[in-house]
């Protein structure tokens, strides 16, 4: 089940394009994607990913079991990337190391849309909110990343740490700004806003993430012999941390009694890493930070680590432990 699983999903067109960006770097292709182009598919993905959970959060409304989810969602996006940087700066620099944790405190859609595949194959429901907690979990994990880095660096320069101004930087930085002000108009506009835009970033949305991953396999390829520097370590924390994060999450979902369905998705969520979002975010906001170093690990590791091991893993943990 989980071989089947694994190949599906690794032979989904994006991540294909992916793989065929890193190859044309390994095989000396002239393949080149004119600059000002990846900028605007960074900022169409912020924008589709943040509108289409806007208006999941407006069809689901603010029930108690709700703002239940979507608490322990903002919960773990905060915690991963704080104690994830702490890590990872065993190795990297505090640009890297805060590209990396801000990826892995956010989420991958595709795991997330195979999780919810698997559940539907066996009959398990699961709340439709859990979208919204998706879409959610992108923005804490970057704007702790951003204010990780920002007061790291005013910390090595040994001058005061203005927490004002921090905290404006990091909240009005670009992507951010684009992410969560898409949400909201999501929310405000409803299914009518959604429906008039979903033709340009609900139809297209798979076509531009293809073109985005593509010249993200080419950046990382450039780079990616700065990876063997810390290779070894990267590999064990694309394993790792997702384990320690689904224990995690599966805990906190015991203890608020989720059903049996969400506590599953919360741990996919949880466990995996972006690498859409994130890196869409990271590439304009941190561009001193390698790709090789933050999209790799997510797209090469633990992706496929979670489609092959990880789903039928957590599940089985939570299987036992729910009534």
């Amino acid at each position: 089940m989980s071989l089947a699983f694994l190949v599906q999903n690794l032979l989904n067109p994006p991540v294909l394009l992916f793989a065929l960006g890193l190859l044309a770097i390994f095989l000396r292709a002239k393949i080149e994607i004119p600059q000002p182009l990846p900028k605007l598919f960074a900022v169409y993905l912020l924008i589709a990913i943040g509108l289409h959970g806007g208006y999941e959060l407006s069809q689901s409304g603010l029930t108690p079991q709700v703002l239940k989810v979507l608490g322990l969602a903002i919960l773990m996006a905060v915690l991963v990337p704080i104690y994830a940087f702490s890590v990872l700066r065993i190795q990297l620099d505090v640009y890297n190391a805060a590209a990396v944790a801000g990826t892995y405190g956010s989420i991958s859609a595709v795991t997330f849309i195979t999780a919810g595949s698997f559940l539907n194959s066996i009959g398990e429901p699961y709340g439709g909110y859990m979208v919204a907690a998706m879409t959610l979990m992108e923005s804490p994990a970057i704007v702790i990343s951003l204010l990780l880095l920002t007061l790291s660096l005013r910390d090595k320069n040994n001058g005061p740490i203005e927490w004002k101004e921090a905290l404006r930087e990091s909240f009005l930085n670009p992507s951010v700004y684009l992410l969560i002000g898409a949400l909201g108009i999501g929310v405000i506009t409803q299914e009518k806003g959604w429906l008039a835009m979903k033709p340009l970033f609900g139809d297209l949305f798979k076509g531009m993430l293809g073109l985005f991953l593509l010249d993200m396999g080419l950046v990382a390829g450039r780079r990616l012999k700065e990876l063997k520097k810390v290779g070894i370590f990267l590999t064990l924390f694309a394993v790792l941390i997702p384990l320690i994060n689904a224990c995690l999450s599966v805990a906190l979902a015991y203890l608020f009694h989720l059903s049996k369905g969400d506590a599953f998705m919360f741990a996919i969520l949880c466990a995996s890493a972006s690498y859409i979002a994130v890196p869409a975010a990271i590439r304009i906001a941190i561009p001193e930070a390698n790709p090789s170093f933050y999209v790799t690990p997510s797209l090469g590791i633990t992706f496929p680590f979670n489609i092959a091991i990880g789903i039928p893993l957590y599940y089985t943990i939570i299987d036992k432990l729910w009534p």
